[in-house]
This record gives C-alpha cells, structure tokens and sequence, in this order.
C-alpha cells in the first residue's frame, strides 16, 4: 500500500503543470528532452538576460542575439547540467556575460542610438527629460568600464546579486569581485564628476 502510495504522489506530481514548478525540476526534465519544460525556463528567464545584454552591449540586436544564444545553448547543453552545483539563472547569467564581453572585444560593435528610449509616463515632461539625460550618463559611464568591472557593476547594481553569485557568474572569487566593484565605483565617480548631487536627488524619489 505505501508502494502504491508513493507511486501515486510520483505521478500527480508528474502531472503538475510545468509553470508551477522550480527551475530544478524542469532542468532535470529538460534533461529528458521535455520540450515543454524547455519553454517555461525560457519564458521565465529569456527577459532577464536579454535585459543584462542589453545594459552589457548598449545595442538591441546584439543583445537580442545574445539572450536567444543563450537560451538555446541551455538546450543543447541540458545533458551536462549537474543538480545542485549551480542555480539556473547564476549559469545564464555567466553565459550571457562571457558573450557580451567576446561581443564588445569586435570592432564597430556598440551603437548607442539602438538603445531605446524609457516608456514616459510622468506628467511633468521637463523634470522627466531631466531624469533621462542623467541617467543616460550613468549609463553611458558603465559602457567605459572594462568588460569586467562594467559586468560585475551591472549584476550588482541592476541584477542585485550578492558578492558570492556575482563571483560564480564570473567564475573568479569574491575578493575578486569586491575589488572590481570598488575599481568599477572609482571609474564612475570620476566619469560622473559633478553629477553626484543629480544622482542623489533622483535616487530620492525613487
């Protein structure tokens, strides 16, 4: 009876619809070719990594690109995927990165006026435009740190990762990755010389 028991919960379990499950679960489906398993990472992390490509790479295809790469090399590495030794989105996120940054190491590749203007929906038209200008230097200032410093600023500032995911994301330490944000900050700092009380003020009425 215990058997029996047992077998049931195994195949209402089976039964549950794949957007309810944890990414675990449907790794170790997708390792079994479940396509369907396949579709609900993708829907539920395909948005993440083509926003960190985009902030990477400052150009909408190239980012676009990188996020699909990204997705389908999910796919055909599932057989290699090990439970447990890394958190989905910390080895996508990796492989985005690494992307990004052979992407940005070709000539002729960033194109600033590919990246999108933020949808507007304050009321007050001049202090919107203001907000944008400023955060258009902050981000034109992340895309002049090195390839390194630029990704583990992003993933710490955008992505909010600890220390530790950003450390295996780029497959270095996490003393490491304290001293590229503490680089990373300096090279802001004297990017954004001047700017400093602009900065304060909007992240005030964030």
């Amino acid at each position: 009876m215990a058997m029996m028991n047992q077998s049931t919960s195994l195949r209402s379990g089976d039964a549950l619809p794949p957007e309810t499950l944890d990414d675990e679960t449907l790794l170790a489906r997708m390792k079994q070719d479940d396509g369907e398993a396949y579709r609900v990472l993708v829907e539920r992390h395909v948005d993440r990594a083509y926003a960190l490509a985009l902030r990477m790479l400052r150009n909408v295809a190239d980012a676009e690109d990188v996020a699909q790469d990204s997705m389908v090399k999910a796919w055909t590495h599932r057989q290699s995927w090990e439970p447990g030794r890394a958190r989905f989105s910390t080895w996508l996120y990796r492989v985005v990165v690494n992307r990004c940054i052979d992407l940005r190491r070709l000539p002729n590749n960033a194109n600033i006026d590919d990246v999108p203007e933020p949808a507007e929906h304050r009321p007050d038209t001049v202090d919107s435009l203001h907000r944008r200008e400023v955060y258009g230097r902050l981000e034109q200032a992340i895309g002049k740190l090195p390839d390194q410093q630029r990704a583990a600023v992003t993933l710490a500032y955008f992505e909010e990762m600890g220390n530790g995911e950003i450390a295996q994301v780029l497959g270095t330490t996490v003393s490491a990755v304290e001293s590229l944000l503490k680089r990373g900050r300096q090279g802001l700092r004297h990017s954004l010389r001047g700017s400093e009380a602009e900065f304060r003020h909007l992240l005030a009425q964030e």
